[in-house]
């Protein structure tokens, strides 16, 4: 599979691009303990939109939805995220082969966006923080919508935006390290690669349907 066969590439960020180590789990933790006012709940963030985040969290704290003040909400988390990343206690780092494929992809002229689970805000904290973010100029993220499967046509959307040309999904290539990835993939009518390098390992994602399954990156140049 050589990723010059697709007009498009969207990239998931967390176990995909980066390892954060720990760091946005401690932020969304903290910030849901400050704003709620007591102890948060185990969160499950692999594939999740941070919207959908905060759907769980509204149930677990037995709030309204029309109660909640999602941008402060965000505003808090945002601001945990960045001193979190900030401090490097964490060890986050990039992961194996994307530097690499990211500039491969870069000079051959192929459109690069992200499909993520994160805040628009906190996708790009993170692509900064680990030099990540002059590839992505556009895509779609988490508090677009809390259902992942509703994201690749915004993705499309903004890359068309873009780069003033249309993109189909059949020509889209959907980068990520979960089953949502996946399923996000296929929702929209694109193909998925899925990378071993997040919480699931090759069997499992074989299982969930990956078009193709590499351990890392590394793999794919």
């Amino acid at each position: 599979m050589d990723f010059r066969h697709f007009d498009l590439l969207l990239y998931d960020i967390d176990g995909t691009l980066v390892d954060t180590g720990g760091a946005g789990m401690a932020a969304i933790t903290a910030a849901a303990e400050q704003y709620f006012g007591a102890p948060a709940p185990t969160l499950d963030l692999a594939g999740s939109t941070d919207l959908g985040i905060i759907r769980n969290l509204l149930t677990h704290y037995g709030h309204d939805a029309g109660a909640m003040d999602v941008a402060e909400f965000f505003d808090q988390y945002h601001a945990l995220l960045s001193q979190h990343l900030a401090s490097n206690r964490y060890g986050g780092r990039v992961l194996p082969g994307v530097r690499e494929c990211l500039s491969a992809g870069a000079k051959q002229g192929i459109a690069t966006g992200l499909l993520t689970g994160n805040s628009q805000q906190g996708a790009a904290i993170k692509m900064r923080h680990f030099g990540l973010h002059e590839y992505f100029p556009y895509g779609a993220f988490g508090d677009d919508h809390a259902d992942r499967n509703l994201l690749g046509p915004v993705a499309l959307s903004r890359a068309s935006q873009h780069h003033g040309r249309d993109f189909s999904p059949a020509s889209t290539l959907i980068i990520g390290d979960t089953p949502r990835d996946i399923a996000c993939a296929h929702a929209m009518g694109a193909r998925c690669l899925a990378v071993a390098t997040g919480c699931f390992q090759i069997d499992a994602l074989r299982q969930h349907g990956a078009d193709w399954v590499v351990e890392s990156l590394e793999e794919w140049l």
